[in-house]
């Protein structure tokens, strides 16, 4: 008995070891999902933040047609590189609108000058409001919200060249 307890403070350490390493070696995935998969959108209205283009409300994804709906930013990098899949996207006639988060007018306009201009619609959230009501946590984030206004799926980061097809799948049969 007395052997076993002088081992005790070995096999405590070395469990905590184990765990600590396995923490390390298969890290937990960091992304934090939006509680409101499946649920409708938050209703929102958003003012217009681009020349030339309407802001967005909650009412433009209750009108029967799935829609893309791209959180974003002028200042964010990754939302610079998926520009050329976002592109892609509306040439394949997906239907794309976005929330521009914290952000202005004139870096929006240069923003979308330089990397392109796939949005049917632009909505300024300058206080991330709707943003965290949706449950998004950072940008670029992307939802698919389907003909009555759900949200069916969300993309967290930034969309690349292998994800393009799957998320137009989506939008096509979010119906």
């Amino acid at each position: 008995m007395r052997r076993w307890l002088l081992w005790a403070p070995f096999a405590v350490f070395a469990a905590i070891v184990v765990v600590v390493a396995s923490g390390l070696f298969a890290p937990a995935d960091q992304a934090v999902r939006s509680a409101l998969i499946g649920k409708p959108l938050p209703d929102f209205a958003l003012p217009p933040i681009a020349p030339g283009k309407p802001g967005l409300s909650t009412a433009v994804f209750r009108q029967g047609q799935p829609h893309l709906l791209n959180v974003f930013a002028s200042w964010c990098i990754p939302c610079a590189a998926e520009s050329p899949q976002l592109l892609r996207l509306k040439a394949m006639g997906i239907p794309i609108d976005a929330i521009a988060i914290r952000d202005t007018a004139p870096a929006l306009r240069d923003f979308l000058a330089r990397y392109g201009d796939p949005y049917e619609r632009i909505g300024a959230d300058a206080q991330s409001a709707v943003q965290l009501a949706l449950g998004s946590s950072g940008v670029p984030e992307s939802f698919v919200i389907d003909g009555e206004g759900r949200i069916v799926l969300q993309h967290i980061g930034d969309i690349r060249a292998e994800d393009v097809d799957a998320i137009a799948a989506a939008v096509r049969s979010a119906r």
